[in-house]
């Protein structure tokens, strides 16, 4: 058995039985709707927790690409009940666009209009219109999808800013976490623009769409991806200078393998061919970041050497994806290794096989991080998730 099988092996297993099981027994919220907005990290259920646009969004995307591989019609249930809940809960009916979060029955708490969250609404939607056809997602997926383009794409500059009020105005606070900064526009929201754009371009293929994927191609590469070092940079202000030196490692990887993801639903060729070579010089950036044991650290700021070397959860699931790709596509044996390498270190220390689902992270001296969650606001099954359907569609 090779590198590539030893991991393939484990990935419907890992999927099934350890993550979406994990969300099916655990977190489905049948009386109030939705599923519960936290459990923390010693397996309580906070039921009463709020229930935010991007878990939602992300459960949809996961349940409905889960179905859509295994025709198992459990997920679909689970798929269909996220997908109530978001339209009907979390879909802003006077304004449009999804309000930020919830209260656990779904009353509006914070209405703000988060592009980020947006964009996962679109990824959620349209995954389940790739699996059921179902033509109200496929509605609300382009509704969310002109939102965006209408108050969101700065026709100036280009790109996208981050936020805006509920009524689509300027607001103070643009930060989509605490621990980022209050900048206009970001590489993460970006990231997470184009992913959606280029899930509802398999499903709704437009003229529009087809120019709006491929403008966020180009800009990724003449404002994000540092042309010295291939890192992604990560604010920026309106004109695009940057407002950081910070490096995401897991960033690095996961666009590596979502810009060639969307050239190839582009299907333009020369893009494809363009964006492969980009995407290789990320992914060979990204390597800096990671460990003798397999894994990868979390962040690195150069200006002031400081360097964050917890392991958490998505960073090591977005580094089996990347380097499975760049070895998949493009014969990379080291690659295959360090994809090898990372679904190891998951395997021996990110998986819980006693409580299910993954630990948010490992710290840097090795323990366990039980403060964070282990299903919540950020905490949802879609980096795990998508690293076994990705792997898996290879077969």
């Amino acid at each position: 058995m090779n590198n590539a099988d030893k991991i393939l092996s484990k990935m419907l297993s890992t999927l099934e039985d350890n993550i979406l099981r994990f969300w099916l027994d655990k977190m489905i919220d049948r009386e109030q709707g939705g599923f519960y907005g936290r459990m923390r990290a010693d397996g309580v259920v906070e039921r009463d927790a709020p229930k935010g646009a991007i878990l939602t969004g992300r459960i949809l995307w996961s349940m409905s690409a889960a179905y859509r591989i295994t025709h198992n019609p459990e997920y679909l249930d689970a798929a269909t009940h996220a997908k109530r809940f978001l339209l009907d809960k979390l879909y802003d009916k006077e304004f449009g666009g999804v309000y930020w979060s919830v209260e656990a029955d779904g009353t509006p708490l914070d209405t703000k209009k988060q592009f980020y969250a947006l964009g996962f609404a679109i990824y959620g939607l349209s995954e389940y219109v790739r699996a059921t056809g179902d033509e109200e997602a496929l509605s609300y997926a382009i509704r969310l999808y002109d939102a965006i383009e209408e108050h969101s794409h700065d026709r100036r500059y280009g790109g996208y800013i981050e936020a805006t009020t509920r009524q689509w105005g300027e607001i103070e606070d643009m930060r989509l976490s605490t621990k980022d900064r209050n900048d206009r526009k970001s590489m993460n929201t970006h990231l997470h623009i184009i992913e959606p754009y280029a899930n509802l371009l398999r499903v709704w293929r437009s003229d529009e769409l087809v120019e709006s994927v491929c403008g966020l191609l180009d800009t990724f590469e003449k404002h994000i991806i540092d042309s010295e070092t291939s890192h992604l940079r990560l604010f920026f202000d309106d004109e695009w200078q940057s407002q950081s030196d910070m490096v995401s490692y897991g960033h690095d990887i996961e666009a590596a393998w979502l810009l060639i993801e969307a050239a190839q639903v582009v299907g333009d060729e020369a893009l494809i061919d363009h964006f492969g070579r980009i995407a290789q010089r990320i992914a060979a950036a990204a390597a800096e970041g990671l460990n003798a044991d397999g894994s990868m650290s979390y962040e690195y700021t150069p200006s002031s050497g400081e360097r964050d070397d917890d392991r958490h959860w998505w960073v090591q699931a977005e580094s089996v994806v990347g380097y499975y790709y760049m070895w998949h596509l493009f014969g990379d044996t080291e690659a295959l290794a360090r994809a090898t390498a990372a679904w190891e270190y998951i395997e021996r220390e990110i998986i819980d096989r006693e409580g299910g689902e993954w630990w948010w992270s490992r710290k840097a001296d090795g323990s366990i991080n039980r403060t964070d969650d282990k299903a919540g606001f950020w905490k949802c099954p879609y980096h795990n998730s998508r690293m076994c359907i990705e792997l898996l569609q290879t077969m």
